[in-house]
């Protein structure tokens, strides 16, 4: 590695883009082992690989000169940006998941460039022990995050609905096709309930709640008419549809979030209207959890409103 440092160019410009490119090569490369070998989306993509990113090219470039902060932020952001570009260009990646990963990967870079900043003007010169470490702590991250068991999580939304529990039941057990939708989440491919059907009747009978992307097939388990219509989910599409220039079927879009059950429950109050409670569990193999599990709950609730406004809708219509 230190031969790597004598052959880097002096002139500043030159020395930049080689040492972009050599971080955003390895970055690609390890991404690709990350993803399509251990199958893992989690602290080693989202955290560790733009920490690498912010790093790597700060302590290249500054081997021969000194840097400050600021030019530490901007070799780095510039490596994360065509990182990004050459995932889309490639068609690892969508743009949807991108901007959605874009907040933890951009501060991470960030903080990475500092370490680098700190590396090298503490040192005088570049410490590729750091880079190393990095480089070996990403794919061992991977495969021990590959091992852990993801938790199961409850989400729940309820409405208030002028109508009484049987006209409400009704429209819980089935609804027709829903109008299209104005919220923003919706319009970039992350997929929404169309419409709700059901064969049979009780315990044992199949619902299927229409998606954009195909259909949730719901073994009924809990048929408590008109209080409580519970169910497994035994099949499931695919959680989005990806923007991008390619036709992209990325590994994340299956079994990667896994919606397990749902329940809605409907309870009187005592002005005679309706509390309606929808409450899905699902889990996702997706890392760090805390950071993914606010897009996926926002993301299930805003589907949970969809539905209960429609049911909504059409129960209040039907009790006037």
């Amino acid at each position: 590695m230190n031969s790597l440092v004598q052959k880097l160019p002096d002139n500043d410009n030159k020395r930049k883009w080689i040492a972009v490119g050599i971080t955003v090569a390895i970055s690609i490369l390890l991404t690709l082992l990350g993803i399509y070998f251990y199958r893992d989306y989690g602290i080693a993509l989202f955290i560790l690989t733009p920490f690498f990113m912010g790093a790597c090219p700060a302590i290249l470039y500054g081997s021969k000169k000194q840097i400050n902060k600021i030019e530490a932020w901007k070799i780095a952001f510039l490596s994360l940006v065509v990182f990004t570009i050459g995932l889309l260009f490639f068609a690892i990646e969508g743009l949807i998941c991108i901007a959605m990963a874009a907040p933890i990967a951009i501060l991470f870079n960030w903080i990475g460039s500092l370490i680098g900043y700190f590396i090298v003007s503490k040192t005088g010169k570049s410490s590729f022990v750091v880079i190393l470490v990095l480089f070996s702590a990403i794919p061992t991250t991977a495969f021990i995050e590959k091992g852990i068991k993801p938790e199961l999580t409850s989400v729940v939304t309820s409405i208030e609905i002028e109508a009484d529990l049987s006209v409400v039941w009704k429209n819980v057990v089935e609804f027709p096709e829903l109008s299209d939708p104005n919220e923003f989440i919706f319009k970039t491919g992350i997929a929404y309930p169309i419409n709700a059907k059901i064969k049979g009747t009780g315990v044992g009978a199949i619902r299927y709640c229409n998606f954009t992307t195909g259909s949730f097939v719901e073994p009924i388990t809990v048929w408590d008419q008109p209080n409580l219509l519970a169910f497994d989910v035994l099949e499931q599409p695919a959680p989005m549809k990806e923007v991008s220039f390619w036709d992209i079927d990325a590994p994340h879009l299956h079994d990667y979030f896994v919606s397990r059950k749902g329940q809605f429950k409907l309870t009187k109050l005592p002005n005679g209207n309706t509390l309606l409670e929808g409450t899905t569990w699902y889990y996702h193999n997706i890392k760090p959890a805390a950071y993914w599990k606010g897009w996926s709950n926002y993301i299930v609730h805003k589907i949970h409103e969809r539905v209960l406004n429609h049911i909504k809708q059409n129960a209040e219509n039907l009790a006037e």
